[in-house]
């Protein structure tokens, strides 16, 4: 070793999150970059799985490519897996919901629905928001609006950050049992 102390490094445990479009791969970004303040010794991978288009069993059929591939190059496995996904299309298509379903469950991934979509999902992390759902994708955007008059779809996680911190993730987390489920799996 040439008389060079070697530093050995402990690998963080990984943990997946797939998500549908880019606004759930920025806030995925933004929960990794909270988790790394709080926690040296996991990383959160965030993966973009689009097109996925709404379509859960489409969603979690990438999910599972992602982690076959991901075994294949020898990574290391993910302690957990969760997929980030909206629910406004759930239940168009039963038979494919139960096939998602039951897919999720062979591939231990933790279904993180957002009822109706991320804008929805987003206004509840806002004070005095925590309650609120609405039920059609436009209605939720306009009270974002209001609340976050220059949020916009797809934006990246430092600029969700400059709203969204960990008061706001637990906000969120006490009516969004799916979130606070997976928080709580990961050590949040």
């Amino acid at each position: 070793m040439n008389g060079k102390r070697s530093l050995l490094r402990r690998q963080r445990r990984r943990i997946f999150l797939g998500c549908e479009g880019d606004s759930e791969r920025g806030y995925g970004v933004l929960l990794g970059n909270l988790i790394e303040q709080r926690r040296q010794d996991i990383h959160l991978d965030v993966v973009l799985l689009s097109p996925g288009g709404g379509d859960s069993y489409t969603l979690v059929k990438r999910c599972e490519e992602h982690l076959l591939r991901n075994n294949r190059r020898g990574s290391p496995d993910y302690i957990h897996r969760a997929l980030l996904l909206d629910s406004d299309l759930r239940g168009c298509d039963k038979m494919r919901d139960q096939e998602a379903d039951r897919l999720a469950l062979k591939l231990d991934l933790r279904l993180i629905w957002q009822e109706p979509c991320h804008e929805a999902f987003l206004l509840r992390h806002f004070d005095g928001f925590r309650d609120n759902r609405p039920s059609l994708p436009r209605d939720a955007l306009t009270l974002l609006h209001k609340v976050w008059p220059q949020y916009r779809k797809g934006m990246a996680a430092v600029r969700l950050g400059e709203r969204v911190g960990c008061t706001e993730v637990q906000r969120a987390a006490e009516v969004e049992p799916e979130l606070a489920e997976f928080l709580r799996a990961i050590g949040w």
